[in-house]
């Protein structure tokens, strides 16, 4: 059997093409705290320099054998380059992201985009540093897939107000929502293919915030749905939709919003029944994610046999990657991680439901 690299592997993934042995990537943030220590820098110094993030990006692949880096990591980059100031936690040695400390708009009415704002936001700081570390990943790490995203615009809009007055929004004052949301739309679908020219192999659509434990399905097909589509369809590459939290009543419309868009893949959270969602939507379906990024690789009372459970339990829910269910948190135990991975690769050989083994 021929062996594949992981750019291959992931590429020929998305393309449905048989491939050697199961993925284990991701498309969000896989930034891991061994490979931040190997470079001698601290976890703050990586979000804001293309070539930290684009190294420890790479680092964190290699010493974990993941088939993708993805870059960024934190979710604050839209918002910064709106205006906002964030705190990057600098003098601190602990695992802190990057947060919004205060946030300029304070009410739905305060909001204020330009077109200048949905159509150059790429240019300016700091999202002008993501094209620089892409080009560095490409260059340096050619075997391996290169994957960027992007928040959706419901959540990128609680990034800039606060999340809660934008569900509150939708309902007292609907229209005023939709109106920014549609600007967030066109900004997002903008900045993605602003990180597919740059050279990023494939993209995520992230939308944590419209969970069907926050918005309603109706709410969902009405007001999410149609602007996630729209989205999607404008990026030329292989593209994911993401959604955290609970997904049962969803996962039918995020598939549709993955086919109606020209994308492949669907990838949902732990809260996600894996075994029901393959039922619902059959074995065309690209199903990845569900397993827990902090109980199996790092909280301390998780053994490496119930790390290696965990993933099995996974593949079991009849996955066609090995994808985590959200960001992969930076301080693993690297016994657990490898053991994550040296399972993902050898429990099961033979084909998933949607993609064939050589």
């Amino acid at each position: 059997m021929a062996k594949l690299t992981p750019h291959e592997r992931v590429m020929k993934f998305f393309k449905r093409e048989p491939i050697d042995v199961m993925p284990f990537f991701t498309g969000m943030g896989m930034v891991l705290q061994p490979a931040i220590k190997k470079l001698g820098i601290k976890f703050p110094q990586v979000h804001r320099h293309a070539d930290k993030l684009a190294w420890s990006g790479i680092e964190s692949a290699r010493m974990f054998n993941l088939d993708s880096v993805v870059i960024p990591y934190d979710m604050c980059w839209e918002s910064e380059a709106l205006g906002n100031q964030i705190s990057l936690y600098e003098d601190s040695a602990d695992i802190l992201y990057p947060t919004i400390p205060t946030k300029n708009w304070k009410e739905i009415d305060d909001v204020r985009i330009t077109q200048n704002d949905v159509d150059h936001l790429m240019d300016r700081y700091p999202m002008n540093i993501i094209p620089e570390a892409i080009k560095i990943v490409k260059k340096e790490a050619p075997e391996l897939a290169l994957g960027a995203w992007q928040l959706g615009p419901f959540t990128q809009c609680g990034q800039t107000i606060e999340l809660d007055k934008v569900l509150k929004g939708v309902f007292k004052q609907k229209s005023k929502v939709e109106d920014i949301l549609d600007q967030f739309t066109e900004m997002i679908a903008n900045n993605g293919k602003a990180l597919i020219a740059a050279g990023a192999d494939f993209i995520t659509l992230r939308e944590p915030g419209v969970a069907a434990d926050l918005l309603s399905p109706k709410t969902f097909r009405e007001v999410i749905k149609p602007r996630l589509t729209r989205i999607l369809k404008a990026w030329n590459a292989p593209k994911v939709l993401h959604i955290c939290g609970s997904t049962d009543p969803l996962i039918e419309m995020m598939w549709e919003i993955v086919t109606d868009s020209g994308g492949q893949v669907v990838s949902v959270d732990i809260k996600n029944n894996l075994l029901e969602s393959r039922k619902k939507l059959g074995n065309q379906a690209i199903i990845v994610g569900n397993f827990d990024v902090f109980k199996l690789p790092c909280a301390e009372e998780t053994t490496v046999e119930q790390a290696i459970a965990g993933i099995k339990k996974n593949i079991d829910g009849l996955v066609d990657a090995v994808w985590p269910g959200c960001d992969l948190w930076p301080d693993i135990k690297p016994d657990n991680m490898k053991a994550i991975e040296q399972t993902a690769r050898t429990y099961k050989t033979g084909p998933t439901p949607a993609v064939g083994r050589l």
